[in-house]
């Protein structure tokens, strides 16, 4: 038994290594000439390096840049300037904008629970460590839930759940519909 597995692990050892052994001698790459050879010994023929130059692609120069004289130095007067209407529909568009107090952002949803007291701990443990935060908190027979913050944008939410997180470990974020605050801007 153990002979024809032998010679199979024989025989595929003895093609691997003739995989790996070289298909023909390597020339030279150095130009100059190889003074560490012994006297005596044979000389390997070389073979000429394949001039390749024929199959590379040729292209032309790239054209220099026309250059504009700039003899004139007068002032250039705009084309598209912005009149009275657009001036007007700017305004109105602030105006509009002014009067917006809701948006889509995030709030962390720090408590969901049944104890009122155990909601009300954490909201007083956030509003003493961070009391710029807004904090909502609701109630919906029979489960509280307790919200802090309005964010317009997730990253500035998931900066404020890590500093939160510590205070609500179960906190998580939730889009909400958020109020705006304009002392802000």
């Amino acid at each position: 038994m153990k002979h024809p597995l032998h010679n199979v692990l024989l025989l595929s050892t003895f093609f691997a290594l003739g995989a790996c052994a070289s298909s023909g001698p390597v020339a030279p790459t150095a130009t100059a000439p190889d003074t560490t050879r012994r006297p005596g010994a044979t000389q390997v023929a070389t073979l000429p390096a394949e001039d390749l130059s024929r199959y590379r692609p040729a292209f032309a120069a790239p054209k220099a840049p026309a250059v504009v004289p700039t003899t004139t130095t007068r002032p250039v007067t705009p084309i598209n300037q912005v009149n009275a209407q657009i001036e007007q529909r700017l305004r109105d568009q602030a105006f509009t904008n002014q009067n917006v107090k809701y948006a889509q952002g995030y709030r962390i949803l720090a408590y969901v629970g049944l104890e009122r007291e155990q909601a009300m701990a954490i909201r007083r443990a956030v509003i003493s460590r961070y009391p710029e935060e807004t904090d909502y908190l609701g109630f919906k027979q029979p489960i509280y839930r307790l919200w802090i913050g309005d964010y317009l944008t997730r990253l500035e939410a998931e900066q404020a759940m890590s500093r939160i997180r510590p205070l609500a470990p179960k906190a998580q974020l939730e889009g909400a519909q958020i109020v705006i605050n304009k002392t802000a801007f």
